[in-house]
């Protein structure tokens, strides 16, 4: 073969690695640039599950879809509506446009997950040490914990009083509200205590304290006069008592806005994107799906990072309660054996995100199957840890259906995995739906900086993801 025949063949037979800015032609390039500022907006307004959930809803019923209770007892007067959602317990949600074809025959679902890493406030939070009133915290999920030292930090959450009244709170985040701080060690002072240990045994749990005042009520008569301080503005601004923590979620996230990210402003800053980041274009893709060939679901559960636990999390049966609504209201028995002939024929997307690897420490990535910011959605066929436990491994087949999809629709999609095999791991919320029987792969974009303060994401990344997503659903 000459030179030319062989690169032919080589063209032909290697698998091509695309940048999303290469394939995106400039008026594509301006809607993903558009599309990013719609999503630094939502990222600002959802740091915690509760505010996610609101939002999706406040965003859904804007386009018309509506509370599938309401529709449920008049089903006849709803009988030619398409669009339906479910907000369970105030944490977790479900929305649907309903298909042309029979529910039986399957349904297109992508799931994603609006919790994410963080610091909630203990239920007997404040108490007082050298002349400082602090807040003491348990963290959530998988932190990095000497990465949330000596940042601003904002209070999000809600109250629940003795009489049963709900107060949300939010200090922090307000151009002319305090922050909130976890104090660290002046490297002059930090050589026995951090500098000789472990990085998991230099920074404590327990000693994730935030500074909440340093004023006093009262002389040096009165105990505990700089915890007083403290309870008395939260008395005087929200009505509420020490004893109001116990039945409390108060989570502390960073403070601050999403913000653009180098000179080219090519990349996106902030809290929260894992795993926000699928659950913005999710939503967004459903709300343009108009007339889908099967009924598609969106799925947004809460406690992802701790395993899925609870009864927001995707262990629940909370899926399999929204899909006998869905049967009954398109006039199909909702039985055990229709339920779960809808399961079993459908197939989903786990809607998560994927580590990039990252040019500082490449050397706990496997490059050849390694993730890249800018290289568009990662399709992730397991996750897992040490042998793949802990996943439920995409079939080929499913494989090459997703594949496929992708590519008829030019769709810039890579395939990563969570770091050298030894060396990385985790999960998702895929083994819970692939339990139910139905087909699943997991597909996201990929971040920089993944469970910190403020995670990297490329704006090419997240559109191309958006139109994954609507791909998949139409």
């Amino acid at each position: 073969m000459n030179k030319k025949e062989i690169e032919k063949l080589q063209k032909h037979l290697f698998k091509k690695d695309r940048l999303c800015i290469d394939e995106l032609s400039q008026k594509e390039l301006n809607q993903a640039l558009s599309f990013s500022e719609e999503y630094k907006v939502f990222l600002d307004k959802a740091k915690t599950e509760r505010a996610a959930a609101a939002e999706i809803v406040k965003m859904a019923e804007a386009s018309g879809f509506i509370d599938i209770q309401t529709a449920l007892k008049t089903p006849e007067k709803y009988q030619t509506h398409k669009r339906f959602f479910s907000l369970f317990r105030g944490k977790t949600l479900a929305l649907a446009v309903t298909g042309d074809r029979d529910m039986t025959e399957g349904c297109r679902i992508i799931g994603s997950h609006i919790d994410s890493p963080r610091l909630d406030l203990k239920q007997n939070p404040l108490y007082e040490d050298t002349d400082l009133a602090l807040l003491k915290t348990h963290y959530y999920g998988g932190i990095r914990k000497y990465q949330w030292l000596s940042v601003p930090l904002a209070l999000h959450g809600t109250v629940v009083k003795a009489n049963g009244e709900k107060i949300d709170i939010t200090i922090g985040e307000a151009p002319d509200d305090p922050v909130f701080v976890i104090s660290d060690l002046l490297p002059h002072l930090a050589g026995k205590s951090q500098e000789t240990k472990k990085l998991s045994e230099a920074f404590e749990g327990e000693k994730l304290n935030l500074i909440a005042g340093s004023f006093v009520l009262g002389d040096d008569k009165i105990k505990e006069r700089f915890k007083l301080q403290v309870l008395k503005i939260l008395h005087d601004t929200y009505n509420i008592q020490e004893e109001d923590f116990v039945s409390s979620e108060i989570e502390v996230v960073p403070a601050g806005r999403a913000r653009d990210i180098g000179l080219d402003r090519s990349l996106i800053g902030a809290y929260g994107q894992d795993d926000r980041i699928c659950a913005f274009t999710q939503l967004k893709a459903l709300i343009e799906t108009d007339r889908p060939s099967k009924t598609a679901i969106g799925l947004f559960f809460d406690k992802e990072e701790i395993g899925s636990e609870g009864n927001t999390g995707a262990k629940s049966f909370f899926l399999q309660d929204f899909i006998s609504d869905l049967l009954q209201l398109t006039c199909k028995e909702p039985c055990h054996k229709n339920l779960r002939t809808v399961i079993i024929n459908s197939q989903a997307l786990s809607a998560d995100v994927n580590a990039a690897m990252d040019p500082n420490f490449k050397d706990v990535h496997e490059k050849t199957n390694a993730a890249k910011l800018g290289h568009g959605v990662c399709i992730t066929k397991f996750t897992g840890a040490r042998g793949k436990s802990g996943s439920s491994d995409a079939s080929a087949e499913f494989t090459g259906l997703v594949r496929k999809l992708f590519n008829d629709n030019k769709v810039v999609w890579q395939t990563g995995e969570l770091g050298k095999i030894d060396e990385g791991g985790g999960g998702t919320i895929a083994k819970y739906l692939a339990n139910l029987g139905m087909d699943i792969i997991d597909c996201g974009p990929s971040v920089l900086s993944m469970h910190s303060p403020f995670e990297v994401s490329s704006k090419t990344d997240v559109y191309m993801t958006f139109k994954a997503f609507k791909t998949f659903y139409c």
